[in-house]
């Protein structure tokens, strides 16, 4: 699993680095036409105008993009690009560690009954899951009696809770992190704004205006990356509660099994 998040936030790194550079190029090649674009606007606004080609999306996310700031921008589809690795990395591990809690205790039981202890620990490693890895401790342990199988599986049982809350932790700061670095694009560029109406000298609405929208940007991209995430983020704890019910009620009926198992001996 670690193998497989380091290497979606390579693809992911390498993705913003390419997306960058290339929005840098194009708000290079913008800025190198402007003048060109101003010296012709009064000679062409008195010729017929064509109709207007519509923009892909992938255009559309370029532009706003580059007006929102690349600086900025670019941690805020950071922290996406590492939310959403780490997101389907805990989905694929969390899918993989669902076990059916109930066949499993029925093979148990069965392999307590016909071949004993031996039998009912190997039917436990060959089962994937931290359930199957549950048992294996409290029956390993089944000999010393009910009291420290139940030790054992409750203790074993929160290393196993820990795992599979792994790395929502930092699901959580991406998530808090993607809106604060959004506010922090939009002051600086407010302040941007206020530093451009001080020089010019005049309190212009276009000039407001334009300031303000190109402020707004990275916090709509904050917030919308926060949400993509959050998405992702209540899912992964539904499913880890899930799960830990699943150990509970499992581990419980483990207990009862090694006692009825205990008694005809």
């Amino acid at each position: 699993m670690k193998k497989l998040f380091a290497l979606l936030a390579v693809i992911g790194l390498l993705s913003v680095t390419g997306f960058s550079q290339e929005t840098k190029q194009d708000s290079t090649s913008t800025d190198s036409t402007v003048t060109a674009v101003d010296s012709t606007k009064a000679a062409t606004s008195a010729e017929e105008v064509g109709p207007t080609e519509e923009k892909g999306l992938h255009q559309v996310i370029k532009e706003k993009f580059i007006e929102g700031g690349a600086g900025f921008m670019a941690f805020v589809v950071l922290c996406l690009i590492l939310g959403l690795a780490i997101a389907i990395e805990r989905i694929i591990y969390l899918n993989l560690a669902t076990t059916n809690t109930e066949k499993l205790l029925k093979k148990v039981e069965d392999a307590l009954q016909s071949g004993g202890k031996d039998a009912a620990l190997e039917v436990c490693r060959n089962t994937p899951g931290p359930v199957a890895s549950i048992f294996y401790q409290g029956i390993s342990r089944s000999d010393e009696g009910a009291e420290i199988v139940e030790k054992t599986v409750v203790s074993y049982g929160s290393v196993q809770m820990g795992l599979l809350e792994k790395g929502l932790s930092w699901l959580s700061l991406f998530i808090a992190l993607a809106p604060m670095l959004g506010f922090l694009g939009t002051v600086v560029g407010m302040i941007q704004a206020f530093d451009a109406i001080a020089i010019a000298g005049d309190i212009s609405p276009t000039l407001v205006a334009s300031g303000i929208k190109v402020a707004l940007i990275t916090t709509v991209g904050g917030l919308i990356v926060a949400m993509i995430l959050q998405v992702f983020y209540n899912y992964l704890i539904s499913k880890v509660d899930s799960l830990t019910t699943d150990m509970e009620d499992a581990s419980i009926s483990l207990v009862d099994i090694i006692v009825k198992y205990n008694a005809k001996k």
